[in-house]
């Protein structure tokens, strides 16, 4: 029984062999390319004094709700009720407004992001157009990218199983 499995997993072994030596894979490093286009040392640039202008602005707000608070402990003893309920629902609308700039500057979907994806498009569609470019030049299958996460930048039409797994599932 182990003698027939372990044949089985050889003869699976040797056929995937034989069966991917006929394709042509190759990969890119995207953030090194990038990293080394002026173009993109430029947008760098740009993005970096949007960070430094919210940053300063960031600190600014933190720097007043710190005073507010401050102050309000200083002098809750000698305020009314009514006074600390008011000045607790301003402190908490500071911090809100805080973490809301914080979103709305640095979030998953801020400013920021939206920046870097604005400036970055016309250098990511350079990028891609040469991937292409090069795979059918070369006659690649596949060509990935390892930065960040492993993934496809080209993929021969002729490996897409899309439409075919679709119609199995229906």
């Amino acid at each position: 029984m182990k003698k027939s499995l372990f044949l089985t997993g050889f003869i699976l072994f040797l056929f995937s062999q034989s069966m991917f030596a006929q394709l042509k894979v190759g990969y890119i490093d995207s953030d090194y390319i990038i990293k080394q286009l002026p173009d993109a040392q430029d947008i760098q640039k740009q993005l970096d004094q949007f960070i430094l202008e919210w940053k300063e602005e960031l600190i600014t707000l933190e720097k007043e709700y710190e005073k507010a608070l401050k102050d309000f402990e200083e002098r809750q003893l000698i305020m009314s009720e009514e006074k600390i309920k008011l000045t607790q629902k301003e402190l908490e609308t500071q911090q809100a407004e805080i973490l809301k700039f914080r979103d709305q500057k640095f979030g998953v979907q801020g400013e920021l992001f939206k920046k870097q994806e604005e400036l970055m498009k016309p250098i990511q569609n350079r990028l891609f157009t040469a991937v292409k470019e090069i795979a059918e030049e070369d006659d690649y299958d596949f060509i990935f990218d390892r930065s960040g996460d492993m993934m496809f930048v080209y993929a021969k039409e002729k490996y897409d199983l899309t439409n075919k797994v679709l119609d199995k599932i229906k």
